[in-house]
């Protein structure tokens, strides 16, 4: 009978639980990158596949909790705001991830990286995302495609989501919740996107389970923390975290 450590070597496993914890602290603090700091980080042990597979059910646990810190009825009013953000992202995310098993290493990589690193970059050299022509039906369509695709290859979609909030001037405590709700649904797609395309299955939704503790220890430290330091600063620091995580999968990517 296989076991957990026929899939996943010890060391590898150890370091995949250091790798959880860490994104859970980072997204107790700032509400997003659990996603971006898993598949760059257990994927430079594992398999990119299986990395995949290992942030699918401690990205779906870490979301439900967050979406839903102010209530349910909050969390609804937030999934109609967004609504269209949230249909077009889906259909994408579930066309998307069929590709995975199709689509070579190298290119989900650099699709993954690209983004990532982008991202981090304007962000530490100061854009804001500020929309020059205001809010639009299409622009908010646009963006909630682009994250759904990104999203069904890598399980990453955050950053086209913060982006277009931080844009929109979402206030604080409602961005943590509606990157909760906007990140939940996702994970229950990407799951059941990841069922149908054989990157989840009896074998790595164990690993997967295993890891969902430590992302849960993580995210209450990242709480306690966002409590009692500068979030700016944090920001920053989380924003140097992520793009050292993209640079490092566009170097895999393009050098191996």
């Amino acid at each position: 009978m296989e076991t957990l450590f026929d899939l996943v070597p010890a060391p590898a496993f150890a370091l995949c639980l250091g790798i959880a914890l860490l994104a859970g602290i980072v997204k107790g603090v700032v509400g997003f990158a659990m996603p971006m700091i898993m598949i760059s980080g257990m994927g430079s042990v594992i398999a990119p596949e299986l990395a995949l597979a290992g942030l699918i059910l401690p990205t779906l646990v870490t979301n439900g909790m967050q979406a839903l810190r102010q209530g349910a009825g909050a969390a609804l009013g937030s999934m109609y705001r967004f609504r269209l953000f949230l249909g077009v992202g889906l259909v994408m995310l579930l066309i998307s991830a069929q590709l995975v098993t199709v689509l070579p290493v190298a290119v989900m990589l650099a699709l993954i990286g690209g983004p990532v690193a982008a991202f981090a970059c304007a962000q530490l050299l100061g854009w804001k995302g500020e929309l020059p022509g205001g809010p639009s039906v299409r622009l908010e369509l646009g963006i909630g495609a682009f994250a759904g695709f990104i999203g069904g290859l890598s399980g990453v979609w955050g950053p086209p989501v913060v982006a277009y909030l931080t844009a929109l001037g979402t206030e604080k405590r409602e961005q943590m919740r509606i990157q909760g709700v906007i990140y939940g649904l996702g994970a229950v797609a990407l799951t059941a996107a990841h069922v149908g395309s054989g990157v989840l299955d009896a074998r790595t939704a164990v690993f997967s389970a295993t890891l969902i503790p430590s992302a849960v220890v993580g995210m209450w430290i990242g709480g306690r923390i966002q409590d009692r330091i500068d979030q700016t600063l944090f920001r920053k620091a989380t924003l140097a975290v992520l793009l050292i995580a993209g640079l490092n999968l566009l170097r895999r990517a393009f050098f191996g």
